[in-house]
């Protein structure tokens, strides 16, 4: 993981975003996506790239952002059926959480979605 990277500015309102949108912690899923970036591994930080970056199209209807802002926001809390602090399981609970809204909303997760994930992956994952 390289450098303090700013999380994109919150999507504005629009008749479309209820409040677990507006409630959602976007500067919460950053710190902890990079803090746990390399102990997680690629898959699990891959999914919840493509969940947050899928939130953030504006072709999301609102009912697919709030699947994906609880599965997000599960991933964010500390508190986890299993703490991600034991080794090798510790983050399977995340990983099903964010497999179950991605299978939920995966017609929103389009190429343009997956290309930022992949980039943001490169530049946290790069190794310089």
């Amino acid at each position: 993981m390289t450098g303090s990277k700013s999380a994109p500015s919150q999507p504005s309102s629009d008749a479309g975003t209820d409040k677990v949108t507006e409630d959602f912690d976007h500067e919460g899923f950053w710190t902890k996506a990079r803090r746990v970036a390399t102990r997680a591994g690629h898959e699990v930080i891959e999914k919840a790239l493509w969940l947050y970056y899928a939130a953030q199209s504006p072709t999301t209807p609102a009912w697919a952002r709030s699947v994906i802002y609880g599965a997000l926001a599960y991933f964010v809390l500390p508190m986890d059926a299993i703490p991600d602090l034991i080794p090798v399981v510790g983050f399977t609970d995340d990983l099903g959480a964010l497999a179950a809204a991605i299978a939920t909303v995966s017609m929103y997760i389009d190429d343009d979605v997956r290309e930022k994930a992949k980039n943001t992956m490169a530049r946290w994952f790069s190794r310089e």
